[in-house]
């Protein structure tokens, strides 16, 4: 009640000098009191009210108790799961000492440690930064513009030496910076943003020496960003500070790992104990001893070394078909596999060039002819009038030039004539086309002096097989023709073949000439042809009637023997020269 309770003195006992009635609570918890509400209540109300005011108030502090115990529960559960989370991640990110599979933890787990929308880790390597790890991006394209931006804007904090905190506001930061973070936010969208840049700490060192090796322990930065709320989430701070100096040290661990000499070896021969352990030691030298039969036998057994080609069968007499004229092809009256005769007409080709010279010769020889008489006309007056003067002698002078004209003129003809006679073109020899779809290739096209229209060969005639070698494989068939050679110089190179058709039977031959310059081979790039003779008698008993049954070109797979080595050259000749040319060469 107003002014009630002791006075005065009295200091530890209640009291209310107040004159409004005074309505006092207490908030209790599993703890104890933990606080105290009161109410200064106007007087005059009757005492059932003010026992209602006690009432009323006693509830409200008791729910007030409940939710103040309901709070602390959740903190005690929130501090247990950021505690869970944390040493989850200091775990996680001590686990493994390879940069790159650290990085990509800091990634994951700090977005998760933190609550941001983005955990991007930048690593410094040399002279430059690279995008290592984007939280929740398994792979991503280092030359998009976002990764470039990202990767730009995280070189120039680190190189300033200070944190960068963005929240849209850009007017405080040096113009590098500013610039650099201009450009990503305007690419990227991010509400918010952080680059803190990551640093191998030494312990020993004082500040003076930390603060002179800032530059020099710059390990890389991690990048923190906000995409959706730019709110700044509670504990931000103090989440961010652990992330940061726990990725340091994982990375400069990692890092300190993979700087070690011959690094991949000694973790190989770390892992290879368990292989001399007494369980394992015998099925260890067996293997041993196994590997090394194997390696001693490729390298000490001889067999037989051949350099396999692609080839075809064709008949040696064989006539290339050219054009004589530029011109357009208006007749082909042959076709694939049709017999000719030398000098038969296989294709026929018009000239407007032709055409337009001999009717310009034409005209001029008319004219010529035209003048010429007149001029006669002209003399035969004036030797009917014996008439010896000047105009006379300017007419045996006009009669003589036309003559020498005409001469020339009709020469002139004879010669375009003979050109004339060229557009017919004609077979070269006896035989058969072989060129495949002829009329459809070349006729109604235009076509230039020399150019090749088609292909006559005669395939009554002997065979012979070209073949056509990888030019990077030359250098054991000049090898071994070469050390036969020194022996005797008629020697020649054997060849193995077989045809396509027939592969089950193989045929033999020799080397009768190779090219000197190398051609390209559709797909198979630079090739040099190589001429082979064989035995007509093994493709008769073979193919009996070739000229009927074998076709011009037929595919071959030849092997050329290039004499004996060891048996693990022969299987990997190949990969040994890859390594030579593509590895070995550029170092």
């Amino acid at each position: 009640a107003p002014h009630s309770g002791a006075g005065g003195e009295v200091d530890d006992l209640a009291a209310n000098p107040t004159d409004f009635l005074l309505v006092v609570a207490p908030i209790r918890t599993d703890r104890g009191v933990d606080g105290l509400v009161e109410i200064f209540q106007r007087t005059g109300a009757r005492p059932t009210t003010q026992r209602g005011y006690l009432r009323f108030l006693s509830q409200i502090c008791e729910l007030a108790g409940e939710y103040l115990k309901t709070r602390r529960l959740r903190h005690f559960a929130t501090k247990q799961s950021l505690w869970e989370q944390l040493e989850s991640f200091t775990t996680l990110v001590h686990r493994k000492l390879d940069s790159r599979e650290t990085a990509y933890t800091i990634a994951n787990e700090g977005r998760r440690l933190i609550g941001c929308d983005r955990v991007t880790v930048v690593l410094r390597k040399g002279g430059s930064y690279v995008v290592e790890a984007i939280s929740g991006q398994d792979t991503f394209d280092n030359r998009s513009n976002q990764v470039r931006l990202l990767r730009d804007l995280a070189r120039v904090v680190s190189r300033s030496g200070e944190d960068l905190w963005f929240d849209g506001d850009a007017a405080n930061l040096a113009p590098q910076v500013e610039r650099a973070v201009n450009a990503y936010v305007d690419e990227s969208h991010t509400k918010r943003l952080a680059v803190l840049p990551l640093r191998q700490e030494d312990p020993q060192a004082d500040e003076a020496q930390q603060q002179k090796t800032r530059r020099e322990n710059l390990l890389g930065a991690v990048v923190i960003e906000q995409l959706v709320d730019g709110r700044q989430p509670e504990g931000l701070l103090q989440r961010v500070d652990v992330v940061r100096k726990h990725s340091s040290t994982a990375l400069a661990n990692a890092q300190d790992h993979e700087s070690m000499f011959l690094q991949p070896l000694w973790r190989a021969i770390g892992k290879s104990r368990v292989l001399v352990t007494a369980r394992n030691l015998p099925k260890t030298l067996l293997a041993v001893a196994a590997i090394g039969g194997v390696a001693a036998a490729l390298a000490l057994i001889p067999y037989d070394f051949t350099v396999v080609a692609d080839g075809k069968l064709m008949p040696e007499v064989r006539g290339k078909v050219f054009a004589s004229l530029d011109g357009m092809i208006t007749e082909v009256p042959v076709q694939h596999g049709d017999p000719v005769k030398q000098g038969d007409v296989v294709a026929r080709q018009r000239s407007i060039d032709l055409d337009a010279e001999l009717t310009r010769l034409k005209g001029e020889l008319a004219t010529t002819l035209k003048e010429l008489r007149t001029v006669e006309m002209r003399r035969g007056l004036l030797d009917r009038s014996n008439t010896r003067d000047v105009q006379y002698d300017e007419v045996i002078g006009k009669q003589a030039q036309l003559e020498e004209i005409l001469i020339s003129l009709r020469a002139q003809s004879d010669i375009l004539e003979e050109k004339r006679k060229l557009l017919e073109i004609c077979s070269p020899i006896d035989g058969k086309v072989v060129t495949w779809k002829v009329k459809e290739l070349i006729e109604g096209r235009p076509v230039l002096k020399g150019q090749r229209l088609m292909e006559i060969a005669d395939p009554s005639q002997a065979w012979e097989l070209e073949i056509h070698l990888p030019e990077a494989r030359m250098g054991h068939v000049i090898e071994r023709l070469q050390a036969l050679q020194a022996d005797s110089p008629d020697a020649e190179l054997e060849v193995t073949f077989i045809l396509a058709t027939h592969p089950d039977e193989k045929l033999t031959g020799v080397v009768k000439e190779i090219h000197t310059s190398a051609e390209v081979e559709g797909d198979k790039g630079n090739t040099v042809r190589m001429d082979v003779a064989f035995d007509q008698e093994q493709l008769r008993r073979l193919v009996p009637d070739p000229a009927r049954d074998l076709k011009v070109g037929a595919d071959v797979k030849a092997k050329i023997h290039c004499g004996r080595a060891s048996i693990g050259y022969v299987w990997f000749h190949e990969v040994w020269e890859f390594i030579q040319s593509r590895i070995l060469f550029r170092l």
